[in-house]
């Protein structure tokens, strides 16, 4: 597979590019390689491959395997969030909370993680719960927030769990009632 891979990413295709970037950064069937991935998802990125914009968004923002760069971190990740990568959105929510590479502005914030939310990133529903939970960026209210912790919960989310009890404590048993029912509804449609 390396060797398809690789001729497709030779001759300039971006999921070959992109492709061959993950058996280098995993290290399948080649041995591991974060500069060459690096290379390899910039590649496919610069060409308009959401998914490598996404990933290569992810490694320059982390700083674990390339030296940390916010302001492309962020480019790439709107350029992703332009393909409806929602994991991408979630990401753009963590750059205006955490000021990084911008003015920290909560309102940004939670209209990212929403995005990303209402497009099923569960690490998206856990912040946008948490932010209703907290009164940052939006009103707070509390059903809402468990109503968002709940999908995040269930998505696997390791974030939801930092705020999980703090709101079901607050709630009445027919609130925990109305924000399991509106929970377990389908995804409202994404807005733009």
């Amino acid at each position: 597979m390396l060797e398809w891979l690789s001729l497709a990413a030779a001759a300039g295709d971006a999921v070959g590019q992109r492709n061959c970037a993950a058996l280098y950064f995993k290290g399948e069937g080649v041995e591991q390689d974060f500069s060459r991935a690096l290379e390899l998802y910039r590649a496919a990125a610069e060409q308009d491959d959401g998914a490598a914009q996404d990933m290569l968004s992810w490694m320059l923002l982390e700083g674990e395997v390339a030296e940390p760069d916010y302001v492309a971190a962020r480019e790439f990740a709107e350029r992703a969030a332009a393909h409806g990568i929602a994991a991408s959105m979630t990401r753009l929510g963590m750059i205006y909370h955490n000021a990084l590479g911008v003015e920290r502005d909560p309102g940004q914030a939670v209209d990212w993680w929403r995005r990303g939310a209402e497009r099923g990133d569960a690490d998206g529903q856990a912040m946008l719960g948490a932010a209703f939970h907290l009164g940052s960026g939006v009103k707070r209210e509390p059903v809402e927030a468990f109503v968002w912790l709940l999908r995040a919960r269930a998505g696997g989310s390791p974030l939801a769990g930092q705020f999980f009890q703090a709101v079901r404590s607050a709630l009445t048993p027919a609130q925990i009632a109305e924000a399991e029912r509106r929970a377990a509804a389908p995804l409202p449609e994404p807005a733009s």
